[in-house]
């Protein structure tokens, strides 16, 4: 079971979410999506607490409000971090998660220990822990068809992007190729006055004679 937060730190509202149990953190590191951000108390047994951002946002500039939520969830699931105070944790993107198959389950380390950021927590804090378990939802999730669905969602995204962008490449062409004419057609007619310019023009008189 998967047990979801929402945080409404921030607007839209993102979601926070976690495993009930180390099995379930197995899952949740093989499953993280792209967009998700991974917390733990560093150097002591916590949950394991995900952050999906909301779109536009990076896993580098995640808002102060909400990466306190996050990290106050994640002290309030230390069953010995929760009873301390000036507390570190750690957090990294959901693709910088490194398994391997000697370690202990719901064990983990990183790829790249320059892409994992910490930030400083003096004391829990309980009207944001209330706050975020009042939202608190447990869902049995399929973590494959999730994945599958997700994917399914991204490629539709990107041919509705690619799509768009084709007809607005279209139509600056269009438009560019109607500038070219139009200033084909000025240059055109310019050169037709300047010649009309050059021949005499005869007087009323001039004009009688050539009647007669």
């Amino acid at each position: 079971m998967v047990l979801f937060f929402t945080s409404s730190a921030v607007d839209p509202s993102a979601i926070i979410y976690m495993g009930r149990d180390k099995v379930e953190n197995e899952e949740l590191i093989r499953y993280a999506w792209p967009q998700d951000v991974w917390f733990h108390v560093d150097k002591l047994s916590s949950a394991h607490v995900y952050l999906r951002m909301p779109d536009a946002m990076t896993w580098d500039n995640i808002p102060e409000a909400l990466l306190t939520d996050c990290a106050q969830l994640v002290k309030a699931n230390s069953i010995e971090g929760n009873k301390k105070d000036n507390l570190t944790i750690i957090y990294t993107p959901g693709d910088n998660l490194k398994k391997s198959g000697d370690m202990a389950v719901g064990q983990v380390s990183f790829h790249s220990d320059k892409r994992v950021k910490r930030v400083h927590v003096d004391t829990r804090q309980n009207p944001i822990v209330n706050r975020l378990n009042k939202t608190k939802v447990e869902r049995q999730v399929d973590h494959e068809q999730e994945k599958v669905d997700r994917l399914k969602q991204e490629a539709a995204a990107r041919r509705v992007a690619a799509a768009e962008k084709k007809k607005a490449d279209l139509e600056l062409a269009r438009a560019r190729e109607a500038e070219k004419a139009a200033r084909s057609y000025d240059s055109l007619f310019n050169v037709e006055d300047a010649d009309d310019s050059n021949i005499p023009r005869k007087t009323g008189k001039e004009l009688e004679e050539d009647f007669m």
